[in-house]
């Protein structure tokens, strides 16, 4: 991929007012033309997208901003990759709305492995904590990465417990791969990239974590994932949100057997009422995926 082409996908994932499948569908559209969508007026790009645009932009402008934030990430240390390339994970190409440019530190995941996604309440009771803690490590130890959210609570068990297994795990962040939150997780932040995994996020670097970014960032959590796994959600819990995009993205849904009988775990209840199935082990989701853990293969 040239350099004209990075930049081609670096202004549009800054194109206000768009959403995310509709900067996908543009940056495939000017791919082997960039030029062609520098020169590009307003009107064309509301046409090609099909409807009205709610903020105006400047081309030159976003441009501009677009070629900083490649200077920036590579500054920061931060690698990026658009939709528009090989190496761009596969998985997220299947959902709906996959971010036009991916930026992370560290590698990104293999994408023949099957990934789980362990997410849950950010205040667990012990058991909660010992049962994302074993279950992670389990996968680790099999060599099945975990993809969280690095938020406090069970999202950091869990990272601490795949890395714990020797295993790779991957977090997604509703800020941008530099700006960790919360900086309590910096640590551990560190020891997921010293340890093969990655730190990712759709956001350019600088990007200070916003209260409505985390919502969303849970689509590339359950949407990097072959399965998701809920380990206490109170019923407003965002591990929910989570598990609603697993199901809109024809993800696995699994809940953690031990939750059903915690104070934090009546979202978990209502989820098995719904028919999720309630799993006590790594073997029983691999189970239901036709994997061998002895082989490590399907």
């Amino acid at each position: 991929m040239n350099e004209s082409q990075r930049i081609l996908a670096l202004t549009i994932a800054r194109l206000p007012g768009l959403k995310p499948h509709e900067k996908v569908r543009l940056c495939k559209r000017f791919a082997d033309n960039p030029s062609e969508f520098f020169s590009a007026g307003f009107l064309e790009v509301e046409f090609l997208i099909g409807r009205p645009s709610s903020k105006p932009w400047n081309i030159a402008r976003l441009q501009e901003q677009a070629e900083h934030d490649a200077l920036l990430a590579k500054k920061r240390g931060v690698s990026f990759v658009s939709c528009l390339e090989p190496e761009y994970p596969p998985q997220l190409l299947e959902i709906f709305a996959p971010p036009p440019v991916l930026f992370y530190r560290g590698k990104l995941s293999d994408p023949t492995l099957p990934h789980v996604a362990i997410v849950g309440t950010r205040k667990p009771t012990g058991a909660g904590v010992s049962t994302a803690f074993n279950l992670a490590r389990e996968f680790g130890g099999l060599g099945f990465p975990v993809v969280s959210g690095l938020a406090l609570g069970i999202d950091a068990i869990a990272h601490k417990g795949c890395v714990e297994g020797g295993g790779a795990t991957f977090a997604v962040l509703g800020s941008s791969p530099d700006e960790v939150y919360p900086k309590t997780n910096r640590i551990l932040a560190q020891r997921i990239l010293q340890t093969g995994g990655g730190i990712l996020s759709e956001y350019p670097p600088e990007t200070k974590p916003n209260a409505w970014q985390f919502p969303a960032r849970n689509r590339l959590i359950s949407g990097l994932a072959r399965g998701v796994l809920i380990i206490e959600a109170p019923e407003k819990s965002g591990a929910l949100i989570t598990a609603r995009f697993a199901m809109e993205q024809n993800r696995d849904l699994f809940v953690a057997r031990s939750s059903l009988d915690s104070p934090c775990g009546m979202g978990c209840v209502k989820l098995v009422e719904d028919g999720v199935k309630a799993v006590s082990s790594a073997e029983d989701i691999l189970w239901e995926w036709g994997w061998s853990s002895s082989t490590g293969e399907g």
